[in-house]
Parts: C-alpha cells; structure tokens; sequence
C-alpha cells in the first residue's frame, strides 16, 4: 500500500554496486529503512545527492508494518536546500547535528511532534543569514524536550549548580562530579530562556560554547542507552572559530 509522507534523511550507506539503503526519520511512521535502487546511474531517477544529511523530503513510499527494509515509489527534496549545502558554517552545523540525531533518534514509532521541531529547525537554518554560532546550543537543548530529558526550569536566582544527573538546578553542590557550577550554571539556564529568533542575543565566548556543548553531549549521554561519542563537534568547533 502506498503512503505520503514528509521525511528527514539521517544515513545513506552503499548497498551493492549502484544502490544505497537510507534511513529517514519520517513523519508518519518514524524511523525507517529504505533501499533505492540505480542512485548511482547518470540519470537516476532519485540520486544520492538527493539523500544527502538532514534533507529533507517528501516522500511516496510501500510501507509494510513487518518490514525491515521499505521501498520508495517517489521522492524529492521539498523544500530543496538552497543555502546549507554552500554554506561551510551551516554545513558543518548540520553534519553534526545530524550525528547527534542519529544517536539519539533510534525509535520507529510516530512522534510528529519531534518530527516537526527536526524540519522546522532545519527550515529555519536555511533562511537564516546571520547570527547562527548558537544555534547548536539552542537546537540539542530544546530537543532534550523530545527525548525525555529537558532540564526543569529554574526559578530561584540563587541556583548555583545544574544536576545533569537529575536534570535539576540546585543551590548547593551535589554529592556526585555530574554537575555543572558557575558560571556556567548561569550561561546554561539563560540558554533555556531563548529562541531561536532571539539566540544571537546571547554572548558566550567561544570558550564557553566548546566547555557547554562538551556538557550537554555528556548529558545526552547520560540519558540515551549508547550513546556514544560524537566527534563532528570538533570540526564544527574549529570553522565557528
């Protein structure tokens, strides 16, 4: 039976001579696995530069509940990405964001919530011309919320310490090396009192974005079963200066 869906393409991997299995977070039935003949050919119909990290698409696909492997009927990249493929800072913002998303997101049920706030997010990358050597910050943190494990809002002032253990400020130091302490503490709840619209606003040295991005990859960590490591964020680090 075929179905519409929007997705957003997360790995592409070689299979055989000219054909590739992609995995696409999809909005209607999650994480999936698609194998797509001849990409390699002159005049493929559905190339491999259409399937290229965080995409994003629009889909016809075959879709059977016991498959491992599904098969697409049509596809192309809607919006196409105008900006983020030409842009080194956007492109290496997107690899590893990407890499992180590919950690993180291994389930196949529905959450279109999580979908939206991925495309959006992307969508948003696209159009925007300036201002971005936050964004990564702001993208992993709010997508905590999705995952399970956004961080309680604080408001008590006097909070010195965040619990990455418990996901919790605290005035006092816990009894566990899990925490972050000032000022980075601070830096980290002004990050949850932003948007993307308003992020620039936000002065972090670029010290300070390295030593919160290392956090917040170990506060993912602690809360998705294999994780991993992540190592895009070094080349990331090094084109944001």
């Amino acid at each position: 039976m075929l179905h519409k869906t929007r997705g957003i393409v997360f790995k592409t991997t070689n299979y055989g001579e000219s054909s590739v299995i992609v995995q696409v977070y999809t909005e209607k039935f999650g994480l999936q696995s698609y194998i797509v003949n001849g990409v390699k050919k002159p005049r493929a119909k559905i190339s491999r530069n259409m399937l290229q990290p965080l995409y994003l698409l629009d889909m016809v696909v075959y879709h059977k509940a016991t498959g491992n492997v599904q098969r697409i009927a049509e596809l192309k990249n809607s919006p196409v990405l105008q900006s983020i493929p030409y842009d080194m800072i956007k492109t290496s913002i997107v690899l590893f964001l990407n890499e992180v998303l590919y950690k993180a997101v291994k389930h196949q049920d529905t959450d279109e919530n999580l979908f939206n706030f991925i495309f959006h997010g992307i969508e948003w990358l696209e159009h925007q011309q300036e201002g971005l050597a936050n964004f990564h910050l702001l993208f992993l943190l709010k997508l905590t919320r999705y995952m399970g494990f956004y961080p309680e809002v604080n408001q008590d002032i006097n909070a010195d310490f965040f619990d990455m253990k418990d996901g919790v400020f605290k005035r006092y130091k816990p009894d566990h090396a899990l925490y972050l302490s000032p000022p980075h503490t601070q830096n980290f709840n002004k990050l949850l009192q932003y948007s993307f619209e308003n992020m620039q606003q936000l002065k972090l040295s670029n010290d300070e974005r390295r030593y919160l991005i290392a956090k917040l990859l170990e506060y993912y960590s602690m809360h998705i079963e294999n994780f991993g490591h992540v190592h895009s964020h070094e080349i990331l680090e090094e084109v944001l200066g």
